[in-house]
């Protein structure tokens, strides 16, 4: 027996074999669904570009998108604007950088985050995000479930303290 061919081969169009395939989802379900729906999002800038605006004061945020159960929101950043160290509560969420680059600070480091990159985390997530480059920036955030609660933490390893849901 010739060890570089399989036993198994397919024949005919294995499309066919209804059984075998999962049916298209409305919407996402899955880490990978929602990552898929981020790059999805950030790869069509007629979504969101002309809705982009700056604030010298806070960070600017809109919500772009809902769906059964998640958000889709849309940041920027001006230099030296920051998020805080704060988690998601009981959301995983999604964060893309559009535009720019930020930086992540996490109890295991720090993360530059240039355009293009993604993010994938957990419900209790901490972490600070901020911009520390001379642009501005612009991220994409998916939820879910969507964002409820965004507890502040006065570090890594303190307590958490309830703020206003502000996406980041």
């Amino acid at each position: 027996m010739n060890s570089s061919h399989s036993d198994l081969q397919i024949a005919g169009d294995i499309l066919e074999v209804q059984h075998l395939l999962q049916p298209t989802r409305e919407h996402p379900a899955t880490v990978a669904e929602f990552a898929g729906l981020a790059r999805s999002i950030a790869a069509d800038r007629s979504q969101w570009a002309h809705l982009v605006q700056y604030d010298a004061v806070s960070r600017w945020y809109h919500r772009l998108r809902t769906g059964p159960g998640y958000e889709v929101w849309l940041l920027s950043w001006v230099p030296g604007q920051g998020s805080g160290a704060h988690d998601h509560g009981a959301s995983s969420g999604v964060l893309t950088v559009l535009d720019g680059e930020l930086t992540e600070h996490t109890e295991r480091g720090v993360q530059n985050l240039g355009a293009g990159s993604q993010r994938v985390f957990a419900p209790g997530y901490v972490h600070d995000v901020v911009n520390d480059s001379l642009e501005p920036a612009i991220s994409l955030h998916v939820y879910y479930p969507g964002l409820t609660d965004m507890p502040m933490h006065a570090s890594q390893s303190a307590s958490p303290a309830t703020q206003d849901v502000v996406p980041a």
